[in-house]
């Protein structure tokens, strides 16, 4: 019997014994959670992740040693907790929770959900899935120093959808394409250029100057427009795509060198409007690269070492042809996926980073730092983990022994608050009522063009990524029961390249969308608008208006003394996709046991990706 089985009460011990446990991930604070249920008392435990273990995880994912590398982190972690104590049954598997083979019924078995994730929409998934078998989940998180876990239960609490996620912070076109001026922005244009040459092609992803550029006017933009009919043809062979002109040629370095940085400045540098009032992009030629040496101390290892231009020329040269090697073996319909822990890839992205900011004069980076912002990464504090990790099995024994009223938000603060707490518990929050995912009448209202916005942008980018299903069905309210979208493979591909407008969906329409997997219903208002704010494709809008979350650039700096940018990250990092960080001074309903009114959950968002709470 484990030790603390003795220390507690006999009624919380034999809830303990009985109950079936299903933990979602198996990373940071999923190993330092199963270490502590299984010291627990807790017999009966299933974990899912779908990854694998990498060198990077090992400083701080404490169940997993150098000779686990490359194995699976459910496996790895039951067998490695197996031996805190021998008795309890875990069951793993390697796969994503997000599979149809985990349905309500798969969620029903349990007694009891806990969340160690590292993204939104498994997250969202496995709060329609707990809503759907109406089991309680414990959802957590930690971003740095600062961590978070909550309790939530359908009918008692917000849901994890209650309050909306601030859209990505994203940053116009022809900011990437024409007028960087941060270093943050040559990394995205760099990770967008892997993807034209190596990985899935994304028209919105181009890196070839922009001719629609908004600051230009209508004859410079006419003029720049000729020039680019002229800059298309390379070698007298007209260029369809950055991809298929690099395959022509051979994918040689010295050619796409000079056509991506000295070229295509040149061609920058004929829109005169845009450098009236910045300074002048200069371009490279692969021949005539500065001749200003870097000098590394033998101390500083290559990650942390400013690269020189001719340094970054032949990185970009030894990736381009390491890339082009790997691109070869994934075949004729192949691509590869940019991984921030793949070397070539890095370095390539690294490299024409910075041969990009040494353009445009902007501060130069090191790998280490471009990795951090390429990968949306801020510092994992192995502590926290354990601190999150021991708080939600706090919360758990609560939930098993019929006291979820008293269960809290608990927030973890860099540094104590005004009473010298760390730890600041809060009473969780009623459901809301406008919230899409649990309220009784789950409706939202998407704006969009219905004579620009095809089924297949409608499944994908509304229905999938910004709403978060998984396999919808969408059936037109018109009174014929148009079957506009199928989950069924092949039985409606036919409309995906046809416009909304096609089937007579305009101002006013209504959509019944239905995801079987989460068993969730969702009624889709249509509001037609010629044209969007900032060129959007959609916006969604309607009940959510009043609870829309900001932007992080309109937000306050943190006032708990973390890391209010990515470069006061520690060396110890993980990827992340969305924070919730706690804000200090700002009032919140007060809790009856700890009087706190100084804690409040803040969204906020990263440079390329959503940022969450791990």
């Amino acid at each position: 019997m484990a030790a603390s089985l003795r220390v507690l009460d006999e009624t919380a011990s034999k809830n303990i014994l009985s109950c079936k446990l299903l933990v979602v991930g198996a990373g940071g604070i999923g190993c330092e959670l199963l270490k502590n249920l299984v010291l627990t008392g807790f017999q009966d435990i299933v974990v899912i992740d779908l990854d694998t273990i990498d060198v990077s995880n090992l400083n701080r994912q404490f169940l997993f040693r150098k000779e686990h590398v490359g194995k699976s982190k459910a496996q790895v972690a039951k067998e490695s907790a197996l031996n805190f104590n021998p008795n309890a049954k875990i069951t793993a598997y390697h796969d994503s929770i997000m599979s149809p083979d985990y349905g309500v019924d798969f969620f029903r078995k349990f007694t009891l959900v806990m969340n160690a994730l590292d993204n939104r929409a498994a997250r969202n998934h496995v709060n329609r899935m707990c809503l759907a078998a109406d089991i309680p989940l414990i959802e957590s998180g930690t971003a740095g120093y600062l961590g978070q876990v909550t309790v939530i239960k359908k009918g008692l609490t917000e849901c994890y959808e209650c309050q909306p996620k601030p859209p990505q912070k994203t940053f116009p076109g022809c900011t990437i394409r024409n007028t960087p001026s941060e270093p943050v922005h040559c990394v995205v244009w760099a990770k967008h250029l892997f993807n034209q040459l190596f990985g899935e092609e994304d028209p919105d992803q181009d890196v070839s100057p922009d001719t629609e550029d908004p600051e230009l006017t209508a004859e410079a933009g006419q003029s720049a427009l000729e020039q680019k009919k002229t800059a298309n043809v390379a070698g007298g062979i007209e260029r369809k795509s950055t991809r298929a002109w690099a395959m022509e040629t051979g994918y040689d370095a010295k050619k796409i060198f000079n056509k991506l940085f000295r070229d295509d400045i040149k061609y920058l540098l004929s829109m005169e409007t845009l450098w009236k009032k910045r300074r002048p992009p200069i371009p490279l030629d692969f021949e005539n690269l500065p001749h200003a040496e870097s000098e590394h101390p033998s101390t500083v290892m290559r990650d942390q070492q400013l690269w020189s231009m001719k340094e970054c020329a032949q990185v970009f040269r030894d990736c381009l042809s390491g890339l082009k090697e790997e691109f070869a073996k994934q075949g004729e319909n192949g691509m590869l996926v940019w991984d921030k822990d793949d070397e070539l890839a890095m370095d390539f992205v690294a490299s024409t980073a910075n041969i990009r900011s040494h353009i445009f004069g902007i501060n130069q980076k090191t790998k280490f730092d471009i990795k951090s912002m390429a990968g949306n990464i801020i510092p994992a504090i192995a502590t926290t983990n354990a601190i999150i990790a021991a708080v939600i099995v706090m919360e758990g024994l609560k939930v098993l022994n019929g006291r979820i009223e008293e269960c809290k938000q608990v927030y973890l603060n860099r540094q104590p608050n005004p009473r010298k707490k760390l730890l600041v518990p809060c009473a969780l929050d009623k459901p809301s009522p406008k919230c899409y995912v649990c309220s009784a009448k789950p409706e939202v209202t998407v704006v969009l063009n219905t004579e620009k916005i095809t089924v297949k942008t409608l499944e994908d980018k509304i229905l999938k990524s910004a709403l978060g299903m998984v396999a919808p069905d969408v059936e037109i309210d018109d009174g014929k029961g148009t079957i506009l979208i199928s989950s069924e493979e092949g039985e409606t591909e036919e409309n995906s390249d046809k416009f909304l407008s096609d089937f007579n969906i305009g101002n006013g329409s209504i959509l019944k969308c239905d995801d079987f997997l989460q068993n969730f219903e969702l009624k889709v208002i249509i509001a037609h608008a010629d044209k969007l704010e900032d060129d959007k494709e959609f916006d969604v809008v309607g009940d959510l208006s009043e609870l829309q979350a900001k932007p992080l650039e309109e937000q306050p700096a943190n006032q708990n003394g973390g890391p209010s940018n990515q470069e006061e990250a520690e060396d110890d990092l993980m990827v992340v996709d969305d924070v919730d960080i706690i804000k200090s001074g700002t009032k919140r309903k007060a809790d009856p046991e700890s009087d706190e009114t100084g804690a409040k959950r803040m969204k906020s968002s990263g440079d390329q990706g959503d940022i969450v709470i791990l």
